[in-house]
């Protein structure tokens, strides 16, 4: 990996109502995207968000 490759494996995941996901961000740590889930999760909205590690061909 090169300087200008950053890698981002973690992402944020949201669960809305109805049952459909949408990826909310990527991030280098776990660490930063659990901080990202633990904010939106204090917004008090019914969605479900986690965190989940992109395997290593860029899938999940």
């Amino acid at each position: 990996m090169n300087d200008s490759t950053v890698t981002l494996p973690w992402l944020v995941i949201r669960q809305d109502d109805n049952g459909n996901c949408y990826r909310v961000g990527r991030y280098a740590t776990r660490a930063e995207a659990q901080k990202i889930v633990d904010s939106l999760d204090d917004r008090g909205h019914k969605q479900l968000y986690w965190v989940e590690r992109i395997g290593r061909n860029g899938g999940k």
